[in-house]
């Protein structure tokens, strides 16, 4: 297709060709969105699970030349299946000859398992990697990473999207400006000493306090016991994580915190994994909204939760493929 052509943006051409989206299982409501931001249509792919549970991926239309972008969150409720999709849907578009594959990971899956912390367990979120890489991605982005090191187990380019900026544009606009309050009358936690570095730059952005809760773990998911340090009375207290997953860390912190004298308590969470009973341990939290980030589509028993409410990410992964394609800058996008 010419450069000069009608029916394809300037701004959305490579080469010869242009820019064509597809989408697994894992969030084809996110796709959709983020298609609409770039005025492109969805890519047509076909995605079947077998009775013997094999996927299969047909891709319904030509990828050759193209700069593709696959939209697949590696998260649950099937993990394993969304990564299975991803994998096979990149070897089907790089047979296809498609000119680049980018894989837009909303949510990483596996994240969490990115050290070898005692004997004899793996460093899945590596082998993770290699998959993805071995599948034929030439490059991958991602959003809120749990941990930052994950950009090197890549050896293509990786871009790490941060939400911090949505966490402060919901601060903003559903707390404190309903309340008529300023940055005094909040204090950002974090609800753990590994996401002191994220809640600080959520806490400097919008120039208030900084608290933290030091919490000791029977076991992974259970928290044992929680120490507040820092002053959250007669202010209200913000949450920052980047997943909430069974959420009792959360419901505890914001026990805690309320005990402590918060006046309201608020969490905010790059992925809303939600497992198991987090939806029934928010409602009944002292909790008063729990803003996550649409990278993992929300079940029926979210969407139904009053407390929870979605900070959409579309517009800022259109903005970043955009600039991937155009060759420009994303870290941009955060300053």
């Amino acid at each position: 297709m010419p450069h000069n052509s009608p029916h394809v943006k300037t701004s959305l051409m490579m080469s010869n060709r242009g820019i064509k989206i597809f989408t697994g299982n894992a969030n084809p409501e996110l796709a959709r969105s983020i298609c609409q931001h770039l005025e492109v249509p969805l890519g047509v792919c076909e995605v079947l699970r077998f009775s013997n549970g094999e996927t299969s991926v047909t891709i319904g239309e030509s990828a050759r030349d193209y700069d593709v972008f696959i939209i697949q969150s590696t998260s649950n409720p099937n993990v394993n299946d969304n990564l299975m999709e991803l994998l096979i849907m990149t070897d089907a578009i790089k047979r296809a000859s498609a000119r680049r594959i980018t894989a837009v990971i909303p949510c990483f899956g596996y994240a969490r398992q990115d050290k070898k912390d005692k004997s004899r367990v793996p460093i899945t979120a590596k082998l993770v990697a290699n998959l993805i890489e071995t599948s034929g991605v030439d490059r991958v982005m991602c959003l809120d990473l749990h941990a930052s090191q994950i950009q090197g187990f890549f050896d293509v380019p990786m871009d790490n999207l941060i939400a911090e900026g949505l966490m402060v544009k919901f601060v903003r606009e559903e707390i404190l400006k309903p309340k008529g309050l300023d940055h005094t009358g909040i204090v950002v936690v974090s609800p753990d000493a590994g996401g002191v570095k994220r809640a600080k730059a959520v806490a400097d952005r919008l120039h208030c306090d900084l608290a933290i809760i030091h919490k000791e773990r029977k076991r992974a998911n259970e928290v044992e016991s929680m120490t507040l340090v820092g002053d959250v009375n007669g202010r209200i207290a913000i949450l920052v994580d980047d997943m909430a997953d069974t959420c009792g860390t959360m419901a505890l912190a914001a026990d805690t915190l309320a005990k402590k004298g918060a006046t309201e308590v608020y969490a905010l969470a790059s992925h809303g994994v939600l497992s198991g009973n987090a939806v029934k341990r928010i409602q009944d939290s002292p909790i008063k909204e729990m803003a996550v980030t649409n990278s993992i589509e929300f079940s029926a028993q979210v969407k139904g939760c009053s407390k929870i409410k979605m900070m959409d990410i579309a517009p800022m992964l259109a903005e970043a493929i955009k600039r991937t394609h155009d060759g420009e800058s994303i870290s941009s996008l955060f300053a």
